[in-house]
């Protein structure tokens, strides 16, 4: 799916940048969420980019996107408790 080698797979758990489940048979399972890090991971690899500090970025990067949900989220309940009812109303 991602056009990647197993190794490279194994290569960002081992820098636990994802952590797959296991079959009953131990064959790697990985989510949707993992294959689309994992596939960012290989775009900076592909760009020169070396594998441990691929992984970093792609960590900082996922941490960011979420800091700037959670912002979004703060700034909407700020501004929906600032256009409650008009005082002496």
């Amino acid at each position: 799916m991602l056009g990647t080698t197993p190794g490279f797979l194994r290569a960002i758990g081992e820098a636990r940048l994802i952590t797959p489940l296991r079959s009953e048979g131990g064959h790697r399972r990985y989510s949707r969420y993992q294959l689309r890090i994992a596939a960012r991971a290989r775009e900076l690899v592909d760009q020169g980019t070396p594998i441990e500090a691929a992984c970093r970025i792609v960590i900082l990067e996922d941490q960011l996107e979420e800091a700037q949900r959670i912002n979004a989220e703060y700034r909407r309940a700020a501004g929906e408790a600032t256009d409650g009812p008009a005082p002496g109303a």
